[in-house]
């Protein structure tokens, strides 16, 4: 028995296509297919917001010159 998980795509007219080799003998075998869409990432949704778990920084002055001078330093 072999167990294999691949991604391939789907065509136009709704056909999917697989051509996978074995080591199997030639001979009959029994497939089960199981389709689960692939989700673009973007549809992740943070489920809470942790804007009250932190502070915030307040910047007054120039922070490119800031960085240059913390550069200097080294």
């Amino acid at each position: 028995m072999e167990v294999l998980k691949l991604t391939t795509t789907i065509d136009k007219l709704g056909y999917l296509s697989i051509n996978v080799p074995t080591d199997l003998a030639a001979g009959e075998v029994n497939v089960v297919v199981v389709l689960h869409p692939v989700l673009p990432d973007n549809n992740h949704k943070s489920s809470y917001n942790f804007s009250d778990l932190v502070g915030r920084l307040t910047w007054q002055g120039d922070e490119v010159a800031m960085q240059r001078a913390l550069r200097d330093e080294w």
